[in-house]
């Protein structure tokens, strides 16, 4: 019996089969059923959208709130031989009206259009008199007021229901919990639409989490040294601080970009396409590099700096490992970067509402950093999944950390906070407790404290994490209008009663140095090494790759993911109809490449 979406699937696309819920996804929302897709990053959300825009009559119009994200996903279906289009402000006015006319006359089966343009009157009047085949809402999450990718047009996305109810609609998004759920459901209309929630495991991301030690560059540049020629995004908390890393960097021999808001638009969109198109960049950015990375094979991603909630690193970190294959989140994060966020939180424009759901994330983030449970337990927990941890693919399962009683320490460094007048950081009141007699501490006496010298048994560091962690069981809060300045709050005083016992994590000797190893849990999609015949044959084909998205002005990853070079470079096929048979090579790309990546495949013998 026929299968036109299995069909679709493998002619097209290339793949073998279906995976998760895409199958049951495609059946509803072709049969005319609107639905609420949650999936992760690289869990294949965009074909539950492009195969029923194919297997229905008409157009799909799909709604994408980045320029640079809609440009690469068109060219990538363009590469397949699917007739895909966007219209944005790149494009001149005799573009877009051809464009406009290959709409109407049903030339097109998937248009891209940011919200701002849709929602003109002259669009909608537009899409009046097409044949539309639904409508997909990409990046759903930007209509939660509550989420740090808002945009206020998604609210106004409920015409498409009014306008024709009888389209279907399908939103999805990689990054939701339990409330922007119901958030999106509400604001769009579609409380009655089927929800499919996948996992939001990334079994191939492996989470590791290390405490700073002074800037976290020397940290990042080790941490660096194992993935050598490899792409990744390194994020950082200001503009100024992704200045200084991308420098730092560059001068360690890395080939490190810089991004951010504040730079020249043209040379960041430059920096951007390097990124994209290139092997090997290092991109250093803010959270402004965002929603418009679609590249598959970036294999990690590192924080540098606290982000600002469990959801943001989620999101973040999702961009490593887009193809399945092994890859990294790395963290690094002090006391500091608390209170650089906490009075970056407090001083915002936000309403008192905001703020307080803003320091509420915060501090669930720095208690998973903490946290000595398994990362992948822990950060799914936070989503509503239930893990059972051991996921031997997280520092925490990997390395499990020891822990000691820490009850006096926290009692003498409560006590210290108190007597020093609860208005100083911790550098001082770390002086205070271990008998440094600072200028600072002469100055106000404080070596005539009761707590002088009791804590001489921790050196510096130690006491460090007693505090970072103090904090994070919220029974110390930083000051942010005092310049950190160290507070108890309720949670403190039975500690300081001797009526709870706390233990806290040992601070690691060193960070750990070396290159990384690939290995991980059963189950885990991991790099697959090849033998030397093989990449040898892998290396002609990145490299025959690279020079033709070079020629075409395009993203590498369109032309073949790494995954499937690597799949040809070990079948090694002699003809056509080989070629034909590995994953990921559909009749549109074999026709176009097949012969070019046969002679590679000769050269390289």
């Amino acid at each position: 019996m026929s299968d036109p979406a299995l069909d679709l699937l493998r002619r097209v696309f290339g793949h073998p089969g279906f995976r998760g819920e895409q199958r049951q996804i495609v059946e509803h929302v072709t049969g005319g059923g609107d639905a609420l897709v949650l999936m992760p990053t690289g869990g294949g959300k965009s074909l539950c959208y492009q195969l029923p825009a194919l297997l229905r009559e008409g157009c799909a119009l799909v709604v994408s709130p980045l320029i640079a994200l809609m440009q690469d996903q068109v060219e990538a279906l363009r590469q397949l031989g699917v007739r895909a289009a966007y219209l944005n402000s790149t494009l001149d006015a005799e573009e877009s009206a051809r464009i406009e006319r290959e709409l109407l006359s049903g030339e097109l089966d998937l248009l891209y259009v940011a919200p701002e343009r849709l929602l003109t009157q002259r669009f909608l009047s537009l899409l009046d008199r097409a044949r539309l085949a639904l409508f997909a809402i990409d990046e759903a999450h930007c209509v939660s007021q509550w989420g740090h990718d808002f945009r206020p047009e998604y609210r106004q996305l409920t015409v498409l229901h009014e306008r024709w109810p009888d389209i279907p609609r399908i939103a999805l998004t990689a990054t939701a919990d339990a409330p922007t759920r119901r958030e999106i459901a509400e604001r769009l209309n579609l409380e009655d639409a089927r929800q499919f929630v996948s996992s939001f495991d990334r079994p191939n991301l492996r989470y590791r989490i290390v405490h700073k030690d002074g800037g976290g560059v020397r940290q990042l540049l080790d941490f660096l040294d194992g993935h050598r020629g490899e792409s990744g995004i390194v994020y950082a908390f200001s503009r100024k601080r992704v200045e200084t890393v991308a420098e730092q960097l560059q001068a360690a021999g890395l080939n490190a970009l810089p991004y951010h808001a504040g730079m020249d638009a043209s040379l960041r969109a430059q920096n951007q396409r390097r990124f994209l198109q290139q092997d090997g960049i290092v991109m250093v950015a803010t959270i402004a590099f965002g929603m418009g990375i679609d590249k598959p094979d970036v294999r990690f991603v590192a924080h540098v700096d606290l982000p600002k909630s469990i959801e943001g690193y989620y999101q973040e970190t999702g961009r490593a490992g887009r193809d399945g294959e092994a890859a990294e989140a790395w963290l690094s994060y002090g006391l500091g970067d608390v209170v650089n966020l906490r009075q970056l939180i407090q001083q915002g424009e936000a309403g008192e509402e905001r703020k307080r759901l803003e320091l509420r994330k915060l501090d669930a983030l720095l208690g998973y950093c903490e946290s000595t449970q398994c990362r992948r337990q822990a950060l799914l927990g936070w989503f509503g999944e239930a893990h059972g941890g051991a996921c031997g693919n997280c520092d925490n399962c990997l390395d499990p950390p020891r822990s000691w009683d820490g009850t006096q320490a926290a009692r003498k460094g409560l006590s210290c906070v108190y007597r020093t007048g609860q208005r100083f950081g911790a550098g001082h009141v770390i002086d205070v407790l271990r008998g440094v007699a600072t200028d600072k501490v002469k100055q106000w006496g404080h070596e005539r404290l009761s707590t002088w010298s009791i804590g001489s048994d921790l050196d510096e560091r130690q006491w460090r994490g007693v505090f970072r962690q103090l904090v994070a069981g919220g029974l110390l809060e930083a000051d942010v209008e005092h310049h950190g300045a160290l507070r108890l709050t309720t949670l403190s005083g039975p500690v300081l009663r001797g009526e709870v016992e706390l233990r806290f994590r040992h601070e690691p000797e060193k960070p750990a140095r070396g290159r990384r190893t690939r290995g991980g849990s059963a189950g885990t999609a991991m790099v697959v090494d090849l033998d030397p015949e093989s990449q040898v044959r892998f290396d002609a084909l990145r490299e025959w790759r690279s020079s033709t998205a070079r020629e075409q002005n395009v993203p590498a990853y369109v032309i073949f993911h790494d995954s499937t070079l690597r799949a040809i470079a070990q079948a090694a096929p002699e003809d056509l109809d080989e070629l034909s048979r590995v994953p990921g090579i559909g009749a549109s790309k074999l026709d176009r490449y097949g012969e070019a990546v046969l002679q590679q495949l000769f050269d390289a013998a």
